[in-house]
């Protein structure tokens, strides 16, 4: 890891520069990819499967037979988890309902807001180097409770054709019977266009590779995405009270998740750096995703600050996808926090809890988006409606307040329409 020592404010961009992605380059794969499905429908998504993945698809659909079968396929243990990971979750996000909201403004005037379900949703899911059934509970858990109409899940095959048993298990839980042999930019296309036998959803959601990213940015014009998202991130405060072995694991938890992802630390104290490298180092040994995780540690950062009130400006600079305040009293950093995806508090709040079964998605903004975009919550998955209902008394009350600033825009209509029934009144 890099080691920045007291680091001043004109100095934060380059020192927390995230990996840079070629987006040129992806986009010139990824755009004949989305224009072959456009035209080509299910035939051109056969044949990207057969080129991208070399597996050769008969259907591009998983069979009822599948899903069912997919059980046999996981074990006890992993069941329960699931299970307790999925009361957890639709705990957390039932709450987030929100009642219709009726307001009369003035006498006669009545305003009404509510909560509708987007009907179609897309949900991807990745199955590279890393099946995350996980994403599966944090997308359909949430669009069920929203009540959205068709929900669609896209994931990756392996060379046999199938994909991973625990997400169908997952997803056939869940009561999700629509799910694709798809990956990549591909299953984004297939998804947003819609073809002969794939209906066109209104919203996609989920993390993905560098192509699934791009695929959703360029394809935002023609349907509705979560987020702009990107490698996976995290930031951890620490301090001298740290325990350093746990420090050490979250920033490895997510340095393996790919080459391009990012760890960054922030403490004030040189000893406290100086053991969490050497720490890394160690527990790196026992990492089966070691590789991985050496090439992102590349990426990634240690600084040593000077006062509380520079982590909070770094912090607030970066704009975590995660945060760990691992200190001692974090509560007096919460307030001051409005840039973060996730804040874990305390010494036994791993980022993994957030990942699986806390309560509270893992769908987050990264790549500095958290500093205007929230992360996958019921409201993702709705809608909200404004009605306006004006009574004659209320008519007569407003309407000349309408007249005068139509006639101010000039729009001679706009006032008529007004005009025109407070005139009826006096017939």
């Amino acid at each position: 890891m890099n080691i920045y020592h007291y680091v001043n404010q004109s100095q934060l961009r380059e020192v927390l520069k995230r990996p840079v992605m070629d987006t040129d380059k992806i986009e010139k794969i990824v755009l004949p990819i989305l224009e072959k499905v456009r035209r080509g429908g299910d035939r051109a998504l056969k044949k990207l499967v057969l080129e991208y993945d070399q597996v050769e698809l008969d259907e591009l659909w998983v069979s009822e037979d599948e899903l069912k079968n997919a059980e046999k396929y996981v074990n006890a243990n992993l069941k329960v988890a699931i299970e307790v990971a999925k009361k957890n979750i639709w705990k957390f996000h039932e709450a987030q309902q929100q009642q219709p909201l009726t307001v009369e403004t003035m006498p006669g005037v009545i305003c009404k807001r509510k909560s509708v379900p987007i009907r179609n949703v897309g949900l991807y899911v990745p199955g590279g180097t890393a099946p995350l059934f996980s994403t599966v509970l944090m997308l359909g858990i949430p669009a069920l409770i929203a009540g959205c109409k068709n929900i669609t899940i896209a994931s990756p095959t392996n060379k046999m054709g199938k994909i991973n048993p625990v997400v169908l298990y997952t997803a056939h839980l869940l009561g999700i019977r629509s799910v694709l042999k798809l990956g990549g930019a591909q299953a984004i296309a297939a998804m947003a266009y819609g073809t002969e036998t794939i209906p066109k959803v209104d919203k996609i959601f989920g993390p993905g590779n560098q192509y699934v990213t791009t695929a959703k940015q360029l394809l935002s014009i023609v349907v509705s995405i979560d987020m702009p998202a990107g490698p996976s991130e995290v930031m951890v405060i620490a301090d001298e009270e740290s325990n350093v072995s746990f420090v050490a694991a979250d920033l490895i938890s997510q340095a393996e998740h790919g080459n391009d992802s990012q760890v960054v630390l922030v403490t004030k104290s040189q000893s406290v750096a100086d053991a969490v490298v050497l720490e890394i180092k160690d527990q790196l040994v026992q990492l089966p995703r070691k590789d991985l995780a050496e090439e992102s540690l590349k990426n990634s950062v240690v600084m040593i600050v000077n006062s509380k009130k520079e982590i909070i400006k770094t912090i607030n600079y970066y704009g975590p996808e995660h945060l760990i305040l691992n200190i001692n009293n974090p509560e007096k950093y919460i307030d001051k926090i409005y840039n973060a995806g996730s804040v874990f508090i305390g010494p036994y709040t791993p980022e993994s809890a957030g990942d699986y079964a806390s309560g509270t998605n893992h769908a987050l903004p990264t790549n500095g988006w958290a500093k205007s975009h929230s992360g996958v919550s019921l409201d993702s998955f709705v809608k909200k409606i404004t009605f306006q209902e004006i009574t004659k008394k209320g008519l007569k009350t407003l309407g000349p307040t309408l007249e005068v600033m139509a006639a101010a825009e000039q729009l001679e209509g706009h006032k008529r329409a007004v005009t025109i029934r407070l005139e009826s009144f006096e017939k």
